[in-house]
């Protein structure tokens, strides 16, 4: 298994950053691109390169997926067996603002990588779906034989799209092609516009946090370390030949502990020492009420169920930030 040729996309990102080092410190040949887009603040992207990508070896290009030609000569010059596509233009809250970049990175893109993939008979894509695709379903837990046609973001719907056109490919080219709905995903080195980031930023400056829906919505907070076990297991199970059928399957990855915002807002308190001034807002468009994993399909093929209590993994995450801030 040792000293295969992978791409990694959105490798200066959370999830991509971390998931190209382990591999790379598994013995892997682990090259990466990242557009190092404006969305956040580039500089953390290049902070996670230095950091995280660097000490192993691993070469982070700056290529834009949705830029056919310049896709097409990173897979030129790398030659990858596996694809890991985690470059997405991410956030629910922000597809309201921009859609124009969830087509182009996360449609047109996507779409690009497929076809690369196929020119190149890369052995298996594994790429990042989303919990989003469940919208408000309300039978929880979510489990990956649940209808998700009902997406209540545009953000959702790209990744619904991902896997269908994912489907499309292997069913048409017989590539193996792998989904992964991650749920709610923090620790150290993530993003700044997720709830946990921007929660101790205000909360360290005496600012009020935003909650919404009176804390209620529940988040299924799955830590990086967890999901990184979770892709690296998966990435070398691809699905077998089964007799015509796609070589195709979606994966939960989550905590299966899912914490009401208010819960998790006193858990953070705990840990950072710091007391929370709560600014209490209505429901946000395209937010959903809960999200909760079903990993027992993740368990059955990998062995494998994420675990790390929340209390943990923010521990974690401070010791980090702290680090970072100073």
């Amino acid at each position: 298994m040792s000293g295969r040729r992978i791409l990694v996309t959105g490798a200066a990102g959370f999830v991509g950053s971390f998931v190209a080092a382990r591999l790379a410190a598994m013995g892997h040949q682990v090259t990466g691109c990242d557009n190092f887009n404006d969305y956040y603040d580039p500089q953390l992207k290049h902070d996670r390169v230095a950091a995280l990508l660097q000490p192993g070896g691993i070469a982070c290009e700056k290529v834009d997926i949705a830029d056919n030609a310049a896709l097409v000569a990173l897979f030129e010059r790398v030659q990858p067996e596996l694809v890991v596509h985690l470059a997405a233009q991410a956030g629910v809250r922000y597809s309201l603002e921009n859609p124009s970049a969830y087509i182009q990175s996360n449609l047109v893109g996507f779409g690009n990588i497929l076809e690369a993939c196929r020119q190149h008979k890369v052995e298996h894509l594994l790429y990042a779906s989303s919990s989003s695709v469940y919208g408000s379903n309300a039978k929880v837990p979510f489990s990956e034989a649940d209808q998700v046609d009902e997406p209540v973001s545009l953000y959702a719907a790209t990744k619904k799209a991902n896997e269908l056109m994912a489907y499309s490919y292997s069913h048409l080219y017989g590539f193996p092609a792998t989904g992964l709905r991650f749920f709610t995903v923090y620790g150290p080195w993530g993003r700044p516009d997720m709830a946990y980031f921007s929660f101790t930023e205000k909360m360290v400056r005496g600012e009020k946090i935003p909650v919404f829906a009176e804390g209620k919505l529940t988040r299924d907070f799955t830590y990086i370390d967890d999901i990184v076990e979770g892709v690296v297991r998966l990435l070398f199970k691809p699905q077998p030949e089964q007799g015509g059928k796609a070589r195709h399957a979606v994966f939960n990855i989550g905590n299966n502990q899912p914490v009401m915002v208010l819960d998790f807002v006193r858990t953070l308190e705990r840990v950072l020492g710091v007391e929370a001034q709560l600014d209490f807002q209505p429901m946000q468009a395209g937010d959903v009420p809960a999200t909760h994993a079903d990993t027992s399909r993740l368990q059955e093929w990998v062995g494998y169920k994420p675990a790390t209590p929340l209390e943990t993994g923010l521990s974690h995450y401070r010791d980090w930030y702290r680090g970072w801030r100073s």
